[in-house]
């Protein structure tokens, strides 16, 4: 049996493997054959740190959700700064890269990744979209309470918008990521009712 600090190196071996066997070929391509080739180990090595597959996808998912974490808490700081809508633009394009686009639609056609997701994180069954969600949420209440935002507005109303929306805006592979013109567009429609107009006399953000 492998030390700790082996086992760590052998996971991560195995979960940018998968990442890589994801963005080539699609969750239909991704096997546990296709992650210990393209890992160039034998396939035994992932059966030794993990019970069974969707043990694997499980701990992948969680990894790169837990990864995301970065971008809510660049997110959740930029409030204030900047504007409303240049903000949330860089935050769907990082929360909506290629890996987190990739994973959605594995955890999606997997039952059984989506049941163990569940157990390991309530309301967890499709987790990248959730930690998008929070992130999104966050980030709203704090430029209400910043006055950017209008006290009156629906942050779950804007929430669901801004998340539903930029999935779909990012979910064709084939075309690649939109520009970022075209998804501050989308989120200046859905703001436009809701984000507050700075008087003359206000202080420009620093």
């Amino acid at each position: 049996m492998p030390t700790g600090v082996h086992l760590r190196d052998a996971r991560q071996q195995l979960f940018d493997a998968a990442e890589r066997v994801l963005l080539r070929d699609g969750p239909d391509g991704l096997t546990s054959r296709a992650v210990t080739d393209e890992a160039g180990c034998a396939k035994g090595v992932l059966h030794r740190h993990f019970a069974d597959f969707d043990a694997f996808l499980t701990d992948l998912v969680l990894d790169r959700a837990a990864q995301l974490e970065t971008q809510a808490g660049a997110l959740r700081e930029s409030a204030g700064t900047d504007t409303v809508a240049d903000n949330l633009t860089s935050a769907l394009t990082a929360l909506f890269g290629p890996i987190p686009m990739a994973i959605i639609p594995l955890i999606t056609f997997r039952d059984e990744l989506r049941a163990r997701l569940r157990q390991a994180r309530p309301g967890g069954g499709i987790a990248i979209l959730a930690q998008a969600t929070t992130a999104i949420s966050a980030y709203l209440a704090a430029e209400r309470e910043l006055g950017r935002i209008a006290a009156a507005a629906d942050l779950d109303s804007l929430t669901l918008s801004l998340v539903g929306g930029g999935h779909l805006l990012f979910a064709d592979r084939d075309l690649g990521p939109p520009a970022a013109a075209v998804v501050n567009k989308f989120v200046t429609a859905v703001i436009a009712d809701v984000v507050q107009r700075r008087p003359a006399w206000s202080m420009p953000d620093k």
